[in-house]
């Protein structure tokens, strides 16, 4: 029994300090807005803030302005195409800095006759 109304006092003394620093927030009605521009004269910045960059676009703040491409579509398409066929640069067999190969205007017959010429000679390891 003792043990019973402690606990219950507790609870209810408890409940009372809960009760007694809870306080509410008064309401301050909506706020009242004044202006003395003009319907015309809003509109007008409405318009001109509609038309500019936007303030809260990432970067706004370093002062970089959108990016406008100045190139135009035939170089951007060429360049991709030339991407495409140079193959995956970040695989594993690839070289970091590799040399493209060397395009010659040589004839395909007078490669080839110099190149059975030197086979022929026997050329070793090292020698040009």
């Amino acid at each position: 029994m003792k043990i019973s109304t402690l606990l219950t006092t507790t609870a209810i003394s408890t409940l009372l300090a809960f009760s007694a620093s809870a306080s509410a927030e008064q309401y301050q009605g909506v706020l009242k807005l004044e202006s003395n521009a003009s319907r015309a004269e809003v509109q007008r910045e409405a318009m001109v803030a509609a038309h500019s960059a936007d303030p809260y676009r990432e970067g706004a703040s370093a002062g970089i302005g959108p990016f406008i491409g100045h190139r135009d579509r035939a170089t951007v398409r060429a360049e991709a195409l030339a991407a495409a066929r140079a193959g995956n640069i970040y695989s594993d067999g690839s070289i970091a800095f590799a040399t493209p190969p060397a395009t010659t205007q040589a004839d395909r017959q007078a490669v080839r006759a110099e190149a059975r010429a030197t086979a022929a000679r026997g050329v070793t390891e090292g020698t040009l």
